[in-house]
Protein backbone atom coordinates (compact mmCIF):
# COMPACT_ATOMS: atom_id res chain seq x y z
CA UNK A 1 0.00 0.00 0.00
CA UNK A 2 0.98 3.85 -0.63
CA UNK A 3 2.19 5.91 1.73
CA UNK A 4 1.00 9.12 2.51
CA UNK A 5 3.62 11.13 0.49
CA UNK A 6 4.23 8.66 -2.22
CA UNK A 7 0.27 9.50 -2.92
CA UNK A 8 1.54 13.14 -2.79
CA UNK A 9 4.29 12.26 -5.00
CA UNK A 10 1.74 10.95 -7.67
CA UNK A 11 -0.65 13.97 -7.27
CA UNK A 12 2.57 16.10 -7.89
CA UNK A 13 3.37 13.72 -11.13
CA UNK A 14 0.11 14.63 -12.71
CA UNK A 15 -0.05 18.23 -11.65
CA UNK A 16 3.00 18.62 -13.28
CA UNK A 17 1.75 17.41 -16.63
CA UNK A 18 -0.78 19.85 -16.52
CA UNK A 19 1.18 22.77 -15.42
CA UNK A 20 2.89 21.73 -18.92
CA UNK A 21 -0.06 21.02 -21.26
CA UNK A 22 -1.70 24.60 -20.14
CA UNK A 23 1.58 26.33 -20.62
CA UNK A 24 1.35 24.49 -23.69
CA UNK A 25 -2.46 25.09 -23.99
CA UNK A 26 -1.63 28.98 -23.94
CA UNK A 27 1.24 29.25 -25.86
CA UNK A 28 0.06 27.41 -28.85
CA UNK A 29 -2.24 30.35 -30.07
CA UNK A 30 0.50 32.96 -29.35
CA UNK A 31 2.53 30.61 -32.08
CA UNK A 32 -0.29 30.52 -34.84
CA UNK A 33 -0.67 34.48 -34.73
CA UNK A 34 2.91 34.94 -34.81
CA UNK A 35 2.98 32.83 -37.61
CA UNK A 36 0.25 34.44 -39.28
CA UNK A 37 1.76 37.89 -38.75
CA UNK A 38 4.56 36.38 -41.31
CA UNK A 39 2.05 36.41 -43.89
CA UNK A 40 1.72 40.45 -43.69
CA UNK A 41 5.24 41.08 -45.07
CA UNK A 42 4.14 39.07 -48.55
CA UNK A 43 0.52 40.57 -48.66
CA UNK A 44 1.67 44.63 -48.25
CA UNK A 45 4.22 43.22 -51.06
CA UNK A 46 1.30 41.77 -53.18
CA UNK A 47 -1.09 44.58 -52.34
CA UNK A 48 2.13 47.35 -53.46
CA UNK A 49 2.28 45.10 -56.97
CA UNK A 50 -1.76 44.73 -57.28
CA UNK A 51 -1.14 48.77 -56.57
CA UNK A 52 1.55 49.42 -59.25
CA UNK A 53 -0.06 47.91 -62.08
CA UNK A 54 -2.97 49.61 -61.64
CA UNK A 55 -1.56 52.64 -61.78
CA UNK A 56 0.49 51.88 -64.91
CA UNK A 57 -2.48 50.57 -66.55
CA UNK A 58 -4.96 53.58 -65.33
CA UNK A 59 -2.27 56.12 -66.21
CA UNK A 60 -2.52 54.47 -69.66
CA UNK A 61 -5.99 54.82 -70.04
CA UNK A 62 -5.91 58.16 -69.01
CA UNK A 63 -3.50 59.34 -71.81
CA UNK A 64 -5.43 57.01 -74.21
CA UNK A 65 -8.79 58.78 -73.23
CA UNK A 66 -6.70 62.61 -73.35
CA UNK A 67 -5.46 61.69 -77.03
CA UNK A 68 -8.87 60.52 -78.33
CA UNK A 69 -10.46 63.52 -76.63
CA UNK A 70 -7.65 65.50 -78.26
CA UNK A 71 -8.44 63.99 -82.02
CA UNK A 72 -11.81 64.85 -81.30
CA UNK A 73 -11.18 68.30 -80.89
CA UNK A 74 -8.85 68.46 -84.23
CA UNK A 75 -11.38 67.34 -85.91
CA UNK A 76 -14.25 69.94 -85.11
CA UNK A 77 -11.14 72.67 -85.59
CA UNK A 78 -10.64 71.30 -88.85
CA UNK A 79 -14.60 71.01 -89.69
CA UNK A 80 -15.30 74.94 -88.71
CA UNK A 81 -11.62 75.86 -90.62
CA UNK A 82 -13.02 73.75 -93.76
CA UNK A 83 -16.09 76.99 -93.73
CA UNK A 84 -13.89 80.29 -93.21
CA UNK A 85 -13.80 82.40 -96.13
CA UNK A 86 -10.67 84.94 -95.13
CA UNK A 87 -7.12 83.26 -94.80
CA UNK A 88 -6.18 84.89 -91.70
CA UNK A 89 -8.70 83.09 -89.71
CA UNK A 90 -7.49 79.65 -91.74
CA UNK A 91 -4.10 80.36 -89.83
CA UNK A 92 -5.45 80.98 -86.69
CA UNK A 93 -7.41 77.66 -87.04
CA UNK A 94 -4.19 76.25 -88.34
CA UNK A 95 -2.45 77.40 -85.05
CA UNK A 96 -4.36 75.92 -82.84
CA UNK A 97 -4.80 72.55 -84.72
CA UNK A 98 -0.89 72.26 -84.81
CA UNK A 99 -1.07 73.16 -80.75
CA UNK A 100 -3.73 70.60 -80.43
CA UNK A 101 -1.50 68.25 -82.02
CA UNK A 102 1.06 68.16 -80.00
CA UNK A 103 -0.70 68.27 -77.28
CA UNK A 104 -2.45 64.93 -78.78
CA UNK A 105 1.38 63.63 -79.49
CA UNK A 106 2.60 64.40 -76.17
CA UNK A 107 -0.65 62.20 -74.71
CA UNK A 108 0.32 59.41 -77.02
CA UNK A 109 4.12 59.41 -75.62
CA UNK A 110 2.79 59.34 -72.29
CA UNK A 111 0.43 56.68 -73.00
CA UNK A 112 3.25 54.09 -74.95
CA UNK A 113 5.58 55.43 -71.53
CA UNK A 114 2.48 54.15 -69.23
CA UNK A 115 2.44 51.10 -71.44
CA UNK A 116 5.88 50.17 -71.34
CA UNK A 117 5.76 49.85 -67.10
CA UNK A 118 2.76 47.15 -67.68
CA UNK A 119 5.16 44.36 -68.35
CA UNK A 120 7.66 44.82 -65.47
CA UNK A 121 4.33 45.50 -62.93
CA UNK A 122 3.16 42.45 -64.26
CA UNK A 123 6.30 40.51 -63.41
CA UNK A 124 6.87 41.97 -59.99
CA UNK A 125 2.66 41.18 -59.70
CA UNK A 126 3.64 37.29 -60.53
CA UNK A 127 6.12 37.30 -58.53
CA UNK A 128 4.46 38.51 -55.41
CA UNK A 129 1.75 36.54 -55.51
CA UNK A 130 3.80 33.35 -55.96
CA UNK A 131 5.67 34.32 -53.28
CA UNK A 132 2.25 34.67 -51.21
CA UNK A 133 0.85 31.70 -52.32
CA UNK A 134 3.98 29.87 -51.32
CA UNK A 135 4.13 31.61 -47.46
CA UNK A 136 0.20 30.77 -47.25
CA UNK A 137 0.60 27.12 -48.22
CA UNK A 138 3.64 26.74 -45.25
CA UNK A 139 1.16 28.90 -42.79
CA UNK A 140 -1.53 27.30 -43.47
CA UNK A 141 0.05 24.03 -43.30
CA UNK A 142 1.99 25.51 -39.68
CA UNK A 143 -1.30 26.18 -38.46
CA UNK A 144 -3.07 23.33 -39.39
CA UNK A 145 -0.44 21.38 -37.35
CA UNK A 146 -0.98 23.59 -34.75
CA UNK A 147 -4.93 23.49 -35.03
CA UNK A 148 -4.01 19.40 -34.64
CA UNK A 149 -2.28 19.40 -31.51
CA UNK A 150 -4.32 22.12 -29.78
CA UNK A 151 -7.23 19.42 -29.98
CA UNK A 152 -4.51 16.64 -28.61
CA UNK A 153 -3.63 19.19 -25.64
CA UNK A 154 -7.42 19.01 -25.07
CA UNK A 155 -8.07 16.21 -24.73
CA UNK A 156 -4.92 15.20 -23.07
CA UNK A 157 -6.01 18.32 -20.14
CA UNK A 158 -9.74 16.47 -19.87
CA UNK A 159 -7.70 13.04 -18.79
CA UNK A 160 -5.48 14.27 -16.64
CA UNK A 161 -7.65 16.90 -14.58
CA UNK A 162 -10.01 13.39 -14.16
CA UNK A 163 -6.66 11.78 -13.10
CA UNK A 164 -6.06 14.08 -10.38
CA UNK A 165 -9.34 14.02 -9.07
CA UNK A 166 -8.53 10.00 -8.83
CA UNK A 167 -4.78 11.05 -7.29
CA UNK A 168 -5.92 13.75 -4.91
CA UNK A 169 -8.51 11.05 -3.41
CA UNK A 170 -6.17 9.10 -3.00
CA UNK A 171 -4.31 11.28 -0.50
CA UNK A 172 -6.05 10.44 3.15
CA UNK A 173 -4.37 12.61 5.33
CA UNK A 174 -5.76 15.96 5.05
CA UNK A 175 -3.16 18.53 6.79
CA UNK A 176 -0.77 16.75 3.86
CA UNK A 177 -3.52 18.13 1.12
CA UNK A 178 -3.70 21.25 2.29
CA UNK A 179 -0.83 21.65 2.67
CA UNK A 180 0.53 20.65 -0.58
CA UNK A 181 -2.50 22.87 -2.58
CA UNK A 182 -1.21 25.75 -0.95
CA UNK A 183 2.70 25.29 -1.17
CA UNK A 184 2.48 24.45 -4.80
CA UNK A 185 0.99 27.69 -5.65
CA UNK A 186 3.86 29.43 -4.47
CA UNK A 187 7.11 26.10 -5.11
CA UNK A 188 7.15 23.75 -7.85
CA UNK A 189 7.97 20.94 -7.76
CA UNK A 190 6.26 20.92 -4.31
CA UNK A 191 7.52 17.69 -3.08
CA UNK A 192 10.85 17.09 -3.44
CA UNK A 193 13.87 14.67 -1.85
CA UNK A 194 15.89 15.68 0.66
CA UNK A 195 19.42 14.46 -0.19
CA UNK A 196 21.84 12.53 1.47
CA UNK A 197 23.85 14.98 2.56
CA UNK A 198 20.79 16.92 3.66
CA UNK A 199 20.12 19.59 0.89
CA UNK A 200 16.74 20.75 -0.18
CA UNK A 201 16.23 19.74 -3.57
CA UNK A 202 14.50 22.15 -4.42
CA UNK A 203 15.99 25.34 -3.19
CA UNK A 204 19.28 23.70 -2.32
CA UNK A 205 19.58 25.13 0.99
CA UNK A 206 21.34 22.58 3.86
CA UNK A 207 19.00 21.85 6.29
CA UNK A 208 19.39 21.50 10.08
CA UNK A 209 19.92 17.90 11.49
CA UNK A 210 16.59 18.01 13.20
CA UNK A 211 14.91 18.11 9.85
CA UNK A 212 16.52 15.36 8.26
CA UNK A 213 16.16 13.09 11.52
CA UNK A 214 11.65 13.85 10.88
CA UNK A 215 12.30 12.92 7.11
CA UNK A 216 13.71 9.70 8.36
CA UNK A 217 11.45 8.88 11.05
CA UNK A 218 8.44 9.99 7.89
CA UNK A 219 10.20 6.70 6.14
CA UNK A 220 10.61 4.52 8.46
CA UNK A 221 6.59 4.98 9.29
CA UNK A 222 5.81 4.98 6.06
CA UNK A 223 7.33 1.40 5.73
CA UNK A 224 5.71 0.53 8.95
CA UNK A 225 2.07 1.65 7.94
CA UNK A 226 2.11 4.26 10.35
CA UNK A 227 0.81 8.11 10.26
CA UNK A 228 3.50 10.73 8.01
CA UNK A 229 3.76 14.38 8.69
CA UNK A 230 4.72 16.77 6.66
CA UNK A 231 8.25 18.28 6.88
CA UNK A 232 9.07 21.25 5.31
CA UNK A 233 12.34 22.80 4.12
CA UNK A 234 13.16 25.45 6.24
CA UNK A 235 14.06 28.02 3.71
CA UNK A 236 11.03 27.12 0.59
CA UNK A 237 8.82 25.31 1.92
CA UNK A 238 8.50 22.38 0.06
CA UNK A 239 7.28 19.27 1.39
CA UNK A 240 10.97 16.91 1.83
CA UNK A 241 11.10 13.50 1.34
CA UNK A 242 13.59 10.78 1.66
CA UNK A 243 15.90 9.61 -1.08
CA UNK A 244 15.33 5.62 -1.69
Amino acid sequence: MATTVETLIDLQEVDGRIRELEAEEKDLPRKKAMEKARLSGAASDLESAKAALDYARGKADEFEKESLELQEKIRQLKTVQAGLKTNREYQQYAMQIENVERDREAADNSQVAALDQVPSAEKRLAEAQARYDEENGAIEAFCAEIDERMAAVSAELAEQRAERVVRAAAVDDPQFKQYYERIKLKRWPAVVQLTHDGVCDGCHLVQPPSVGQLVNANSRNGQEGKRQRVVACTMCGRILYGEA
